[in-house]
């Protein structure tokens, strides 16, 4: 049944974040934006004030993408943070939403959901048939705690809190420190301090060889509000863009587009994680959608993006 927007509410979490602010953006574009909730200062810790804030606002569509992320060297230095604060925030916003009769509710997963050995492209009907990759399973089991809430509610009480799962995420907004970056973001920032520095090389962790799927975050949020309106079932559906790229040849698109001249090395000590991330994305295009940013340009405006707002302001704190 397609969403209907008359007299909608509509809570996005973290909208001052890379997802949150694409979801809040597409809302605007797509003729909602002034059915936003404010939610200055709202911390999505407190389950005592989320609950508050619901039953103030009262909400009648959610999209919920909040909790705390990183890459591998994130998950391998904070496993119990990222699961605690994952643990919290995601419960106490779908707790809040149920209580509150919130008509419907989108959750947004990971990739990571998907079990290591996970045939390729990856299906919805994969998820726990095998254990998680070792290097993000805190992560991944908070988020899939989260995903089967969702399925329980619906069980049990008929709401509709639907779940997506999309691939990996880049574009303006996105963390570029280093403890805590992503891939498309580490190497940003990590090329663009090689040319700052006049460093003649650049390590990067793993073989290179373990291959990723990218969206930007424009078009996620583009296909956030589409299946928002489009998709209502148990099962979740997955966002892709269609194709998936190896970390080495992302190196070279990256070091053409910041102009970093030297080398790139890899220290194959450390880990790849999943050797292979790539959603099957079969059900969300025979809806009807479809990704319009390429990868190319993705990257490009990322790092236009980056260049103009983050990257002196971290010139700055790696100074301090």
């Amino acid at each position: 049944m397609r969403t209907e927007w008359t007299d909608a509410r509509v809570f996005v979490t973290e909208p001052e974040g890379m997802i949150g602010g694409a979801i809040a953006r597409a809302l605007v574009a797509h003729g909602v934006g002034e059915k936003l909730l404010c939610a200055d200062g709202l911390d999505l810790r407190d389950g005592l004030a989320v609950e508050r804030y619901f039953e103030r606002e009262r909400p009648t569509h959610v999209f919920l993408a909040a909790g705390r992320k990183g890459g591998i060297l994130a998950n391998q230095r904070f496993p119990a943070d990222l699961m605690l604060d994952n643990l919290a925030v995601l419960p106490n916003v779908i707790r809040a939403a149920f209580h509150t009769g919130v008509k419907k509710l989108l959750y947004l997963g990971s990739s990571c959901l998907y079990p290591r050995d996970c045939p390729q492209p990856m299906e919805e009907r994969s998820l726990l048939t095998g254990p998680f990759e070792p290097t993000n399973e805190s992560y991944s089991v908070a988020k899939m705690a989260a995903l089967k809430l969702c399925q329980a509610i619906r069980t049990q009480y008929g709401r509709s809190f639907v779940a997506a799962i999309p691939t990996n995420i880049y574009g303006p907004g996105d963390d570029f420190d280093l403890e805590n970056a992503h891939v498309v973001a580490a190497l940003i920032r990590k090329f663009r301090d090689a040319c700052e520095s006049g460093q003649d090389a650049v390590t990067l962790w793993g073989t290179g060889q373990a291959r990723r799927e990218f969206i930007f975050s424009e078009d996620l949020g583009r296909a956030c509000v589409f299946v928002m309106e489009h998709y209502d079932d148990r099962e979740p559906i997955n966002i892709g863009f269609g194709e998936d790229i190896s970390i080495r040849a992302l190196a070279d698109h990256v070091q053409n587009i910041v102009g970093f001249r030297g080398a790139i090395r890899f220290d194959t000590s450390k880990p790849d994680g999943m050797p292979r991330k790539w959603l099957d994305a079969k059900k969300l295009t025979a809806l009807g959608w479809r990704p319009s940013v390429s990868f190319e340009e993705g990257l490009r405006r990322t790092y236009e993006w980056y260049e103009q707002t983050q990257w002196a302001v971290t010139q700055v704190a790696s100074v301090g």
